[in-house]
């Protein structure tokens, strides 16, 4: 995916976050979509992990979960989040902050199709976040879905979903020489975007 047309600063902003993940896929970084999502509790306590984004268009950034997950439960009651992208590689960092909308349930159904059948019972199996009695309990439950659906289409689960991280901010960092390293944000107005320079 790329955005060949740079008509306005976010589509600059798409256009440079799409070159810096070509540019990393060519690196020895396993996984360049790998970002840290920060999400908040009741309390505005913040909890970090690592999260798979799958896609990303003007829309904005896609990752896929259980509702019932810690981080989907904290989504829930605050869809303020945001992303962190580090190429170690390339000494180059993008943060990203915006709202958590779901994504159709047409992309999720897409999405699911395309996961390994170890990845559709691995789901089936986990209630992702929820105290766990012993491995052999999630083993257990595993067997029992493979059984299951042995010989048929694994379906998603109805608490399997996509959320879209929709940018309101997007902050480029690379190194510089002598500690002075370059910082670009991207920012959302009322009128649409604007872009500044920001000191290291």
């Amino acid at each position: 995916m790329a955005w060949v047309a740079i008509v306005n600063p976010y589509e600059e902003a798409l256009n440079r976050f799409d070159q810096l993940i070509q540019t990393a896929k060519k690196t020895e970084l396993g996984v360049p979509l790998s970002m840290t999502l920060a999400t908040v509790d009741e309390q505005a306590r913040p909890s970090v992990r690592l999260v798979a984004v799958k896609n990303y268009d003007r829309r904005g950034f896609v990752f896929f979960t259980h509702q019932r997950s810690r981080k989907g439960m904290q989504i829930a009651g605050n869809p303020h989040v945001a992303l962190c992208l580090f190429c170690q590689p390339l000494m180059e960092q993008v943060t990203i902050e915006g709202v958590v909308e779901l994504v159709k349930d047409y992309e999720a159904d897409a999405y699911w199709a395309t996961r390994a059948r170890d990845g559709q019972f691995a789901a089936w199996a986990s209630n992702q976040s929820e105290p766990l009695e012993s491995r052999a309990t999630l083993q257990n439950r595993l067997a029992e879905f493979q059984k299951k659906y042995a010989d048929q289409r694994v379906p998603r689960p109805s608490t399997w979903v996509g959320y879209r991280v929709v940018p309101n901010r997007i902050e480029f960092w690379r190194a510089g020489w002598r500690h002075l390293h370059e910082r670009i944000c991207y920012n959302k107005i009322d009128s649409g975007w604007e872009v500044t320079l920001l000191n290291p």
